[in-house]
């Protein structure tokens, strides 16, 4: 059997330090649209970091199965997120978040 030696208390800094960036990007970049799902996206990643190691940790593989899971959620959030900035785009000119009251017509 493949035994790993992972410094769990290390990973779990480092993806507590990852979801950080993203929260903190999510907090300073709010009049952003593009900026905004870049710092979701990376708090995404932070999690998919956290369940990868909890499941080698534990010999588990639902860590890894809800990984790719949220990685398929995370893909489809962005194409409507894009595809959202991209039709505010055209219409404003603008990607700011404060001309997105567009879509409540």
């Amino acid at each position: 059997m493949f035994f790993v030696y992972i410094n769990d208390k290390l990973i779990f800094l480092f993806s507590l330090q990852i979801f950080l960036i993203g929260f903190l990007g999510l907090a300073v970049f709010q009049k952003n649209a593009i900026f905004a799902l870049i710092a979701v996206e990376i708090c995404l990643l932070a999690s998919n970091i956290l369940f990868v190691v909890s499941g080698i940790l534990f010999y588990d593989l639902f860590g890894q199965i809800f990984a790719l899971f949220i990685l398929a959620v995370a893909a489809a959030e962005s194409i409507i997120g894009l595809a959202l900035i991209v039709l505010i785009f055209k219409i404003k000119g603008t990607v700011l978040l404060k001309f997105s009251d567009l879509l409540k017509e």
